[in-house]
């Protein structure tokens, strides 16, 4: 039988100028609320990816990642050796990561609030060079964001994903993807992203409105579930 993997492809330490979050209270947190994977995606760096990479504990594994600032709006980078700089187009960014044999998504693309891909003509334009969307991003509150996201990933035949974008301790594992197989390399995470299943809290202030979100996104996702996480936020193991 394929491993089970808890997934969160979204995280930030203070590495970022906008988290006071130490990379081992970060990777502290994961594991004991049962991550077995973690994507640390500082903004436009990856040395706090690489640390919390080393300081891991066994049975967690870090994807060192990167929310890139690109000129058309953020996008997030997986599976990086080097930092993808700032400021390329879109186009270029992706081509950078790819180079590198990483993978791409699209964060938060319709949260007005943040540096966003909005406009959906270009949005579509890359919808082909990129590997999933954030459909339930934690950090999206209010403005129907994570429902348009939710719709542009169907729309466009892209699996759609849960993410905490956790700028906090507090935040680490309150959204994730349950994934049956490995997805510790770039082959092994794009081959388990479709079948993804997305787990969103109650618990937490951030997520309010999950009942209408987990409605709509089962319906457009009829090849997985959307379940609650546990009242801790942890991963539940059970599959209840």
């Amino acid at each position: 039988m394929s491993p089970r993997a808890f997934v969160d492809l979204h995280c930030h330490t203070r590495a970022s100028f906008d988290s006071l979050s130490s990379q081992e209270d970060v990777v502290r947190a994961a594991a004991a609320r049962g991550l077995t994977h973690l994507a640390i995606t500082d903004h436009d760096r990856i040395d706090g990816a690489l640390r919390a990479r080393d300081l891991a504990p066994l049975g967690l594994t870090i994807i060192v990642g990167e929310e890139v600032k690109s000129a058309d709006g953020d996008l997030i980078c997986l599976f990086l050796e080097r930092p993808v700089p700032p400021g390329l187009s879109a186009a270029e960014t992706i081509a950078a990561a790819r180079e590198q044999g990483g993978l791409i998504g699209i964060p938060h693309p319709f949260d007005r609030f943040r540096n966003s891909l909005l406009r959906e003509a270009h949005l579509a334009s890359i919808a082909s060079q990129v590997d999933w969307v954030e459909a339930h991003n934690a950090r999206v509150v209010g403005g129907g964001g994570n429902e348009s996201a939710a719709l542009f990933a169907h729309e466009q035949g892209l699996p759609g994903v849960a993410v905490s974008d956790a700028h906090s301790v507090l935040e680490v594992a309150v959204s994730y993807v349950a994934l049956t197989g490995d997805p510790s390399t770039p082959e092994g995470l794009l081959a388990a992203l479709p079948s993804a299943e997305l787990v969103m809290s109650r618990a937490s202030y951030l997520v309010r409105g999950i009942t209408p979100m987990a409605k709509l996104v089962n319906r457009l996702r009829g090849n997985a579930r959307i379940r609650p996480g546990a009242a801790d936020g942890r991963p539940r193991a059970d599959g209840r």
